[in-house]
């Protein structure tokens, strides 16, 4: 027999608050596979890295965060605002007294012991680590999500995903040419494939000579270098006017780079932070490696 009169609107409203509860949630999936949902747009938001800060700004959000991890100089807001620590020690009283809502973390830069802490004390931690240009898009829209701002986040992101795409078409038929990109001087390190940066000189028609290594950075030796004889040799180096390294490879004259004067300087945080200025970064390569080849 059904149920009818006052009883059974009330029933069916029972039954259907936890379709509603769950509808009313904003939930975005992050790197590590973990769901995150809010049941309101986050208002008050602490960022672990600087690329995450990136990230926030793009997604809209730059006004709800609190505060910040070290090293959070772009944009020029972030450097106003509080730190909580750096990827090696977070300050997690500190953390915990701002009363966040939403906290967004680093999976390669940030310690998972205690970001587990702060999620056992009921925290919301977002992970991010974007591997490629897809993955610094999704980042943006999910953090925009999360925000309350799901238009804006899908809208930056297409033009960023564009913004790459008219950049390889532009490229797609140039000349392949032998990069090495140079990370760090002393271990010398560089990337393979997966990292962004390696993406990137794919993108401009460049041929990372170690994309078949293993590790994401992985250390190498001079004689490797020497080995691959690259044509092009790049690196952000310590600054932006900083070209110590560069210099250091003049030593090994029958270097194709060397010998062709193609040692060249990127800016330091454009491709080496995977966020939205990667495009930028990607464009500066791109010419970069234009100029190498007309020194070919």
């Amino acid at each position: 027999m059904s149920v009818r009169g006052p009883a059974s609107y009330l029933i069916a409203l029972c039954l259907m608050l936890p379709g509603l509860a769950l509808a009313d949630q904003r939930c975005a999936l992050d790197t590590l596979a973990r769901k995150v949902c809010l049941s309101e747009p986050a208002k008050r938001i602490i960022s672990l890295s600087p690329g995450a800060t990136e990230l926030l700004f793009s997604a809209g959000a730059g006004d709800r965060l609190l505060a910040v991890s070290a090293w959070s100089d772009f944009p020029e807001d972030a450097r106003e605002l509080p730190q909580v620590g750096d990827s090696n020690r977070l300050d997690l009283e500190a953390i915990v007294a701002l009363a966040p809502d939403l906290v967004v973390a680093w999976v390669d830069g940030n310690s998972r012991s205690q970001l587990e802490t702060l999620s056992d004390l009921g925290i919301n931690v977002f992970w991010l680590s974007p591997r490629s240009f897809g993955d610094i898009a999704s980042a943006v829209e999910n953090l925009a999500l999360l925000a309350g701002q799901p238009a804006l986040g899908t809208q930056r992101a297409k033009a960023f995903l564009q913004g790459m795409t008219d950049l390889g078409e532009q490229f797609a038929g140039a000349r392949r040419v032998k990069v090495f990109y140079q990370v760090w001087d002393q271990p010398l390190m560089t990337v393979n494939r997966d990292e962004l940066i390696s993406k990137a000189i794919t993108l401009c028609g460049g041929v990372n000579v170690f994309a078949d290594l293993p590790r994401l950075v992985p250390r190498i030796s001079a004689e490797a270098v020497i080995a691959a004889n690259p044509e092009v040799i790049v690196t952000a180096g310590r600054g932006p006017r900083d070209r110590q390294w560069l210099e250091r490879w003049r030593q090994f004259p029958d270097l194709t780079a060397v010998a062709r004067n193609n040692l060249f300087l990127e800016p330091p945080s454009l491709l080496q932070r995977p966020t939205f200025r990667m495009l930028e970064g990607a464009r500066h390569l791109c010419q970069t490696l234009e100029q190498a080849r007309d020194q070919l």
